[in-house]
């Protein structure tokens, strides 16, 4: 079955008839001896379930429960209470704890090997399903043609880098970029041409991104799809200056080698504006855009810095 399952119990014999139990069924077992060393072996080994003793040393079952629910990597691991005991209290309290199930000592085999596959069921759908939420929000958040972030996860992590520039005084950046004169492009060789140019493009721009290696306290920079040709990138805990260098690698990484469009090999270039403070994510971006709008109006296939109606030197 390739499950690992951990023995947590201070008993020994206990922990050996279990192990035979459960590696006769193809189970992988790790065992720990008491409460501390049950939280360790976890964080360890990772087991696909949980056996625990609630009598133990160190701490007893419901402290380690406790202790498990509260940690993020821990909580999704199902535990079964092992206990001699034979009132109800303390199971009660333990599966309103969020232990999944509780077997008696002494067990019958089977009565073992069917809770534990129970366990393990639902682990592997807990994982299944987290995996799916997982992939499903990274494809709300990827544009579908380039594979760049979209325009919701630009806005999303734009507004989080400026709030915590403004509780640290920092500031963050944003550089707009937009294909000079990609109508032509379209016009002349057809959409799929065109869509080829904008995966290149973001092929390039990531390039450059990961070389820079340009990585705050706060997360990595952003690069996405803003819309149409324009495409955003966010850097935080930057200045003006250093969103102009950055964008400028990206313009010369665009217009220094040729792109290929079906049999042709056509020149490309990019025009961008960047900005950098603590306004509303709102208004660093209008700022670019307005810094954008200049490098049009200057002749293309340049970047303008949002404090100047030139480029920076």
């Amino acid at each position: 079955m390739g499950a690992t399952v951990l023995i947590a119990d201070d008993s020994m014999v206990i922990r050996a008839v279990l192990r035979h139990h459960l590696e006769e069924e193809g189970y992988q077992v790790v065992e720990a001896v008491n409460g501390p060393d049950a939280i360790e072996m976890m964080r360890h080994h990772r087991p696909d379930m949980v056996l625990l003793d609630i009598e133990m040393p160190g701490l007893n079952g419901h402290e380690v429960l406790r202790r498990v629910k509260a940690d993020e990597e821990l909580e999704g691991t199902p535990v079964v209470f092992l206990t001699g005991q034979t009132g109800s209290e303390q199971i009660v309290a333990g599966l309103r704890a969020g232990a999944q199930d509780y077997l008696k000592k002494p067990f019958e085999p089977a009565e073992l090997i069917a809770r534990v596959g129970a366990a393990v069921r639902t682990k592997r759908l807990q994982d299944a399903l987290r995996e799916r939420s997982a992939e499903l929000d990274r494809m709300s958040r990827t544009d579908a043609l380039t594979g760049a972030f979209n325009r919701r996860h630009l806005d999303e992590e734009l507004g989080r880098f400026v709030r915590l520039a403004g509780r640290h005084a920092d500031t963050v950046a944003v550089v707009m970029f937009d294909i000079d004169h990609f109508k032509r492009i379209n016009d002349t060789y057809g959409h799929e041409a065109g869509d080829a140019v904008l995966r290149e493009f973001t092929r390039r721009v990531l390039t450059v991104v990961r070389a820079d290696d340009i990585l705050g306290r706060w997360g990595d920079s952003v690069v996405g799809r803003w819309g149409g040709e324009e495409f955003l990138l966010v850097l935080p805990q930057t200045g003006i200056e250093g969103a102009y260098v950055v964008g400028e690698r990206v313009r010369s990484a665009i217009a220094g080698a040729t792109f290929a469009v079906g049999s042709h090999q056509v020149d490309i270039t990019v025009s961008g504006g960047c900005a950098a403070g603590t306004k509303p994510p709102t208004e660093l971006v209008r700022s670019a855009d307005a810094a954008l709008y200049q490098a049009k109006e200057a002749g293309r296939n340049r970047l303008v810095a949002a404090t100047s109606p030139q480029p920076l030197p």
